[in-house]
């Protein structure tokens, strides 16, 4: 099975494309997840992204598609894979288009304004990569490790108007593509994750 998850960021795509990754035993792919490694590691490609991260801007497609491309011919990926944050733009779609066949394409849904409180919120711990949200953890500190937690550079209300701009202009169009190709399932994103979890279970089956 080869699946991508669409969403604007803050949908909880990570969390729903982990669940079922795992489900169906297939590799989970994400691409920011790709690229904070490259930054964490200083490396030249992390060094170049990271100036378009912290703006809200995407990424250039030639850095996305090249990283994508070497890492779906990995040996975990021989039994499907599950892309989380690719493609961005109908141009990345393409140049997918060409490097594999796509099952289905999932788009998760939430309204703006909950958007919004979702990521700004957010609070990362730097040590071992656990998540929270101020919502339901008021402490500043890691319950995993003890680690001091931050919020991204991108998880800031500027920011994220910005990226949700980025969002409606570039990545939007993806579901136009996709749903000509009848790949498409569009999703309720704005439920308990357990809900979100057994409605793309039930989108899948069918």
């Amino acid at each position: 099975m080869k699946l991508i998850f669409l969403g604007p960021p803050g949908a909880g795509k990570g969390t729903q494309a982990e669940r079922i990754a795992e489900r169906y035993e297939i590799a989970h792919i994400s691409t920011g997840d790709m690229l904070r490694s490259e930054i964490r590691n200083a490396t030249p490609l992390g060094a170049a992204a990271k100036a378009y991260i912290d703006r809200g801007e995407l990424v250039p497609d030639d850095v996305i598609i090249g990283m994508v491309e070497k890492r779906i011919q990995a040996a975990d990926c021989k039994n499907g894979f599950l892309l989380d944050g690719f493609p961005r733009t109908t141009a990345q779609a393409d140049s997918l288009g060409k490097l594999t066949d796509i099952d289905a394409v999932v788009d998760i849904e939430v309204p703006f304004e909950r958007l919004v409180a979702r990521i700004c919120g957010r609070r990362m711990c730097p040590d071992c990569g656990a998540a929270y949200h101020v919502s339901y953890h008021t402490a500043d500190t890691c319950d995993r490790c003890g680690a001091k937690l931050y919020q991204r550079d991108d998880d800031r209300e500027e920011t994220v108007q910005n990226r949700l701009v980025v969002y409606e202009a570039k990545t939007a169009p993806l579901i136009a593509y996709y749903e000509e190709r009848d790949t498409l399932i569009k999703i309720d994103g704005d439920q308990a994750i357990d809900s979100v979890t057994d409605s793309i279970v039930k989108g899948l089956s069918k």
